[in-house]
């Protein structure tokens, strides 16, 4: 079969680079050219991103005319991405490729970082091909001639599907799809994701409602890239162990690793323990200094650019990092990743072993640091998952009405909608395949007049009715809706800067508005002294010693994964059975020694509950294993139980192994249980809704709807409005619209956003039901023991500062430590 034109050149271009074109590569481009859509599921590294952009380039190549057209055609290919940092290096791998072929084809960007330049000249003349993020993309859709711009797009790519699927982020692309279909009904819609388990949905997901199957398909790499997994092990294990001890302890283990390595991502799960990491590490090797960087999503972008150019460029041996360079990001300098603490999922550990070895055929290694003795469990379960290549499912999200409301206004603002075919569009989105004709005449009145209770109010009239299609006339609305759009929420963000002039990031509002002239803090490497705030800046300087506050963001922790957690019980049956299988459980013997003397480990069919009296009062203490937030919502929900069948007050505490009920009263829970099924799934939402403050949490969920769908307006850039005043318009539109309104979609969506995400209440509903067939084990301890003790910690961490805590936790081990 003779072969086109855009086939020989990119044959070519392969033999050049002295490439292999690999299996799926040649699928995927078949599949493309043939005119299908759907998904390409292959290792990080493996070549996933040339697997699309090359057949899009052969179609390019052969489409092209004989003679030059006069007028170029525009927009052809959009490629959507979840962050801007990759952005970046698509941009290098794709323009690379095309000129290298001898190609006009011109490749832009379009993220929050794009310059008002660039903008305009896109405006003007669209790239063939543009990289954008799922907010700019929507932007996009606010001018008056959107439908212009996408007139002769044929191709949209979704990168890092998994990334953008489980959030509202995802939702936002889903709706994009949708319209971007209707414009062009033959639009070829495809999406690359390494790290995802329910793949069939993700594609539907992906595709929408109708389109049809036989049009669409899942390309799977059959080569499967190899990732080594080892535990930085520590020389000793506290047999009481507590949360966060043992990671900095490491630290020469750690640096040992770095100094074997061409270069090294450290990965830690929060941005404060960046800061905590870099500072670590100066301070006990200065050496490291102009060859070690930070790098999170606070930090000013100038310097997440410096340290992304010098990755590539091999002047870094290392960079302590977060999420912000999770994904994609082909670093090809790196060739080892340690992770600190537990990345409380699979998918993620796979995703972050990734970033080393960022090429074919190159092996991937990663490193687990253990903050706590108790990790090294979850080590063994990690290895264990990447070997059984046991990928969490990313549900997607479903019924977010707040993110309808601001899509419509935001067409709205744009080219205007008609009603009827708009909503036809969007019940072809996954998330919305079941809104129902009075939902959307709902969504209609509240763009329209700001829902039935808030009509006599007119900052919420946004859209109006002109010629039967619904529009936005007023200029100052459009523009704060231009201010407002996204999905993403957080605290009022305070930029940094030295009274140099020059930025270092960002710090939340609730952190540093306390502040007084003097004070010290640590933040993007650096010792800084507190000057002062002005319009939304904080001014500082560089300060000399070690003593300062170090910053913290808010929702720092990560839940704990339901695969990883039933690895975690059958690990625990390992170390009974077989201690030495594992060279981590080996090293933990002294500490399940320990545990086996003061109690039991339960087995994969127990339920192990401890109960055990201090001064701090009687303690329960049940382990089931599975993560904090199922813990979170359960022991509030066996409190109120147990406090239904005899007067009693508990405080609880949690984290992902189990949780504790405290109270200054015995329970018999022996008896209890003996007079009713504690731990049943009957009325399990009616008693969550009665155990917790379901009001007070949908109220502090509600705000963040209520921004989303444009409900709030924050403020004008450098007056923004300060978080608390946030927080007070919104609980007062919560308590207004919950008293006037039963059918308000917004306040039934932040209730079950505190069911599905807060309390996760399937999951939990699930955990009891294996619960209820699983061995009771009820064990009176005369001391804390190496489970229960990380419990009572991370109690006293919410209520003592770090020093008062460290000084208090040492007292502990003295007094519960002693040889029994």
């Amino acid at each position: 079969m003779t072969k086109s034109r855009g086939h020989a050149i990119v044959e070519q271009w392969f033999k050049d680079k002295k490439w292999k074109w690999a299996a799926f590569q040649k699928e995927a481009a078949a599949a493309y050219l043939a005119g299908k859509s759907g998904l390409v599921n292959a290792p990080t590294g493996s070549g996933k991103t040339y697997s699309l952009w090359l057949p899009i380039l052969i179609r390019h190549i052969n489409t092209l005319p004989k003679k030059p057209l006069k007028t170029k055609k525009g927009l052809q290919v959009l490629w959507i991405t979840p962050l801007r940092a990759l952005s970046k290096d698509l941009f290098r791998n794709m323009e690379m490729a095309a000129l290298e072929m001898n190609l006009t084809w011109r490749v832009g960007i379009r993220t929050g970082d794009t310059g008002t330049r660039e903008r305009n000249e896109q405006k003007r003349q669209m790239p063939d091909a543009l990289i954008i993020t799922p907010e700019s993309l929507h932007m996009l859709f606010t001018q008056k001639n959107a439908s212009e711009f996408f007139k002769n797009l044929h191709t949209v790519v979704v990168d890092e599907w998994h990334e953008l699927m489980g959030s509202k982020r995802g939702t936002q692309t889903e709706l994009a799809l949708a319209r971007l279909r209707t414009i062009n009904p033959d639009l070829q819609t495809w999406g690359i994701s390494a790290t995802i388990g329910n793949l069939e949905e993700a594609k539907q997901v992906l595709l929408g409602m109708r389109f049809p199957d036989e049009n669409s398909v899942i390309v799977r790499a059959n080569t499967e890239k190899k990732i080594l997994v080892e535990s930085i092990i520590p020389d000793r294990v506290e047999t009481l162990p507590w949360s966060g001890y043992m990671g900095i302890r490491l630290v020469d283990k750690v640096v040992e690793v770095v100094n074997r390595s061409r270069t090294t991502l450290l990965f830690t799960n929060t941005r404060s323990g960046t800061e905590i990491w870099y500072r670590t590490i100066i301070e006990k090797y200065p050496e490291f200094a102009g060859i070690m960087a930070l790098h999170h999503a606070s930090l000013d972008r100038e310097i997440r650019d410096w340290v992304e150019e010098a990755l590539h460029d091999e002047r870094l041996k290392l960079v302590i990092c977060t999420a912000s360079l999770d994904l994609g990001v082909d670093f090809r300098p790196v060739d080892t990743v340690i992770q600190v603490g537990s990345p409380k999922s699979i998918a993620r550990f796979v995703q972050r072993a990734g970033r080393s070895g960022h090429q074919p055929g190159v092996d991937s290694k990663i490193y687990f640091c253990p903050t706590n003795a108790l990790e090294l469990i979850e080590a063994v379960s990690l290895r264990e998952g990447v070997i059984k290549n046991m990928i969490e499912d990313r549900p997607p999200v479903a019924h977010a009405f707040d993110v309808l409301a601001q899509w419509m206004i935001t067409l709205a603002v744009g080219e205007g909608f008609d009603e009827t075919q708009l909503f036809e569009e969007v019940r072809n989105a996954y998330g919305y395949q079941y809104l129902n004709r009075e939902e959307w005449e709902w969504l209609l009145g509240y763009i329209t007049t700001g829902s039935s209770s808030l009509t006599v109010y007119d900052e919420y009239k946004k859209v109006e009715r002109v010629n039967g299609r619904y529009v936005v006339t007023s200029r100052r609305i459009a523009h704060r809706h231009l201010l407002s759009m996204g999905t993403i929420v957080s605290e009022v963000s305070l930029k940094v800067k030295l009274q140099s002039g020059k930025y270092l990031g960002a710090v939340e509002e609730s952190f540093v508005i306390w502040m007084k002239a003097g004070d010290v803090f640590f933040f993007a490497g650096m010792s800084v002294e507190f000057v002062r705030i002005h319009e939304m800046t904080v001014t500082v300087k560089k300060a000399e010693g070690k003593k300062g506050y170090l910053v913290r963001w808010a929702g720092g922790r990560m839940p704990l994964s339901s695969q990883l957690s039933a690895f975690i019980r059958e690990r625990l049956a390992d170390a009974i059975e077989n201690p030495h299988k594992e060279v981590e459980l080996a090293k933990m013997q002294p500490l399940l020694e320990l545990q086996e003397k003061r109690s039991v480990i339960p087995k994969t069919n127990e339920l192990l509950i401890e109960q055990c009296e201090t001064r701090e009062g009687y303690h329960i203490f049940i382990f089931p294993f599975e993560g904090r937030l199922v813990h979170e919502g359960m022991s509030i929900l066996l409190a109120y139980r147990i406090s239904q069948l005899r007067p009693i007050t508990f405080s609880v505490a949690m984290n992902d192994y189990g949780f504790e009920l405290l109270s200054d009263q015995y329970v018999d829970l022996a008896e209890i249980l003996g007079e009713t099924d504690l731990f049943s799934i009957k009325h399990l939402v009616d008693d969550i809704y009665q155990s917790v403050n379901a009001t007070e949490m949908a109220k502090r969920k509600f705000r963040e709807i209520a921004a989303i769908a444009g409900l709030m307006f924050q403020g004008y850039p450098g007056k923004y409005v300060k978080t608390r005043q946030l927080q007070a318009s919104s609980s007062l539109l919560f308590n207004v619209m919950s008293k006037y309104e039963d059918n308000n979609l917004l306040i039934k969506q932040a209730y079950q956003e505190v069911l599905t995400y807060q309390l996760e209440e399937v999951r939990m509903r699930e955990a009891l039901a294996r619960i209820e067939h699983q061995k009771i084990v009820i064990q009176n301890t005369d001391r804390p023991t190496p489970f229960s003790f990380p419990i009572m910690v991370d109690r006293l961490r919410e209520q003592l500062t770090s020093e008062k805590l460290d000084d208090r936790i040492q007292r502990m081990i003295k007094q519960y430590g002693n040889a029994d």
